[in-house]
């Protein structure tokens, strides 16, 4: 489609103020984050280390970080699981209600977190209480898992659609059992989908605030309930900067691995 100079520019302008509503705030905290002012006055009067120091200092910080990354990685290994399990049942077999359930498997992605949340803390509470299960980390976990399985199996889905079965059915037909035709054949053409969704899944866990607020309980604080915890406290402020821009870098790792990952579906 060919576009005039003024529609090309209208288009380029729309673009640079989108991205500068997205990455400007993101850029000030970063900034705020090696601000000598505690007040965050601006321009910066110095540059200064400081609030990371006093960041990795802080206990509070470290136990937030290591229950988030306990988390991640738990919600992680439900969604690996029972979201490849799902794609492959989805994609691999013609039965009634197909349809539906995938729709149900993708729903709670699109589910306000809130309601998800006030879904899960009743349900826990009815069903865990009477045995003696109450809130903290295990229902952190399955609470992130009902969001986190959307990643991978979106991501395995994808791949299987576009894989086919023709490489199956010849190591079928060469006499490989199933197991082997999954070894050898099936988790090669599937680990790059497998390892970009969870990927993305333990990148959800990591950031998730409103869920986890419905479903940690007193005992348990993760890395962002820390910081709105401490976000409003001005003894705390240059430190939650620093938490913060820790986790914009962070962020980035993961989501850049699961987007070169997930570009290379067609060279397979």
């Amino acid at each position: 489609m060919n576009l005039s100079r003024p529609a090309r520019l209208l288009l380029r302008l729309a673009l640079a103020a989108g991205l500068a509503v997205i990455y400007v705030p993101l850029a000030v905290v970063l900034l705020n984050s090696v601000n000598a002012d505690r007040t965050f006055g601006w321009p910066p009067a110095g540059l200064t280390l400081r609030w990371w120091g006093a960041a990795w200092a802080s206990s509070g910080v470290r136990e937030a970080l290591w229950t988030s990354v306990r988390a991640g990685l738990g919600a992680t290994a439900i969604a690996l699981v029972l979201g490849t399990m799902a794609a492959f049942a989805v994609q691999r077999h013609r039965f009634f209600g197909r349809q539906a359930v995938s729709l149900v498997i993708i729903l709670p992605i699109a589910l306000p977190g809130i309601v998800t949340g006030i879904a899960l803390n009743n349900a826990f509470r009815t069903v865990l209480e009477p045995f003696g299960v109450g809130l903290g980390l295990f229902t952190v976990v399955v609470g992130h898992a009902t969001f986190c399985v959307v990643t991978v199996y979106n991501n395995v889905l994808a791949r299987l659609r576009r894989t086919g079965i023709g490489l199956e059915e010849a190591s079928a037909d060469l006499g490989a059992g199933p197991f082997t035709t999954f070894r050898l054949v099936t988790f090669p053409l599937i680990r790059s989908a497998l390892l970009a969704g969870g990927l993305l899944a333990f990148a959800l866990s990591f950031d998730e605030i409103i869920v986890t607020t419905f479903t940690a309980g007193a005992g348990v604080r993760t890395l962002p309930i820390w910081i709105f915890e401490n976000l409003f406290r001005p003894n705390q402020a240059p430190v939650v900067n620093v938490v913060a821009a820790a986790l914009i870098v962070a962020s980035l790792i993961p989501v850049y691995l699961a987007q070169r990952l997930s570009s290379d579906v067609g060279t397979h």
